[in-house]
């Protein structure tokens, strides 16, 4: 079996390269989206939740076009590029009334995820306006949560795909680069994390930590269709201590090199982060580990 590419976990043979010429040749007159389609279809290529890899596809066989195995028809238009040319959130009005004293005097806490809901614009909004990094729109798999306290919003926590290659993170779970291609989804990372500016609760943080946990994972497998077992994020250790994580018993993995995913210098160009990751299941490491 003479191997061609390599893409996204996905092994592409001489044979597959000869199968997508046909489909090619087959339907000269589609698009490339339509063709990606047809070969999503043909392949069965799925996500969990049932949903065709479509844009996972359209970059496989762009690869395949720009590396010379198959010639794909030229363009027939450029949509724009909506994360592109994202507008910034509009800032939100809400009660910015101080919130101080104990967990005991907010009552219980609801949690709301609300992506793909009406309140994911003030979710949005509320990163954009008090978060230090401020709002930019995730890709691949993702979850938004509010955290409401006496109908009053007073958190909000952003949940990702995890980064494909973290080396401390990766000896930590001692998983094989196989077994990592093929379970990195199993992963959800924290890419934000806020209590807005005037709550001021202590343990507030660590104690929705604790609560995500639970939470999390239930939503994730009735979105996307399977499930997650280990939790991971950055701290700054310029700008913080990550106090709540080490009080919700999340674990210190390591640091990172301070060179980003798509470095090409070898050398740091941003802080260096702690990695902190926290384990869903007392049997992650093989869980995560599996073998397809």
């Amino acid at each position: 079996m003479n191997v061609r590419l390599r893409y996204r976990g996905r092994v592409v043979t001489d044979a597959d390269v000869a199968f997508i010429d046909e489909l090619i040749a087959a339907h000269p007159t589609l698009s490339r989206r339509a063709l990606s389609q047809k070969l999503c279809e043909a392949w069965n290529w799925v996500q969990p939740n049932g949903c065709p890899r479509d844009m996972v596809c359209r970059g496989l066989m762009l690869a395949l076009h720009r590396a010379g195995h198959i010639k794909l028809p030229a363009k027939q238009h450029a949509p724009p590029n909506p994360l592109a040319k994202r507008c910034k959130p509009a800032a939100a009005d809400i009660d910015c009334a101080p919130l101080c004293g104990s967990l005991k005097i907010l009552g219980p806490l609801r949690f709301d995820q609300v992506r793909r809901t009406r309140d994911e614009s003030l979710f949005n909004s509320l990163i954009e306006q008090h978060h230090y990094l401020g709002y930019t729109q995730p890709v691949g798999e993702h979850l938004k949560y509010l955290i409401f306290a006496q109908d009053r919003p007073i958190a909000c926590l952003a949940w990702s795909s995890a980064p494909r290659h973290l080396g401390c993170r990766d000896r930590f779970i001692g998983w094989s680069a196989e077994s990592r291609r093929n379970n990195i989804h199993l992963i959800a990372a924290n890419i934000r994390f806020l209590i807005l500016p005037w709550v001021e609760v202590p343990h507030l943080a660590s104690h929705i930590l604790g609560h995500m946990a639970r939470v999390l994972p239930r939503d994730w497998e009735r979105l996307y269709g399977h499930p997650v077992h280990f939790l991971e994020t950055f701290v700054d250790t310029e700008r913080f201590r990550g106090t709540c994580y080490h009080a919700a018993n999340w674990i210190v993995l390591g640091r990172t090199t301070g060179r980003g995913k798509d470095d090409q210098t070898h050398r740091p160009n941003r802080s260096i982060k702690d990695v902190l990751g926290y384990p869903l299941s007392r049997h992650f490491r093989q869980l995560l580990s599996q073998e397809l």
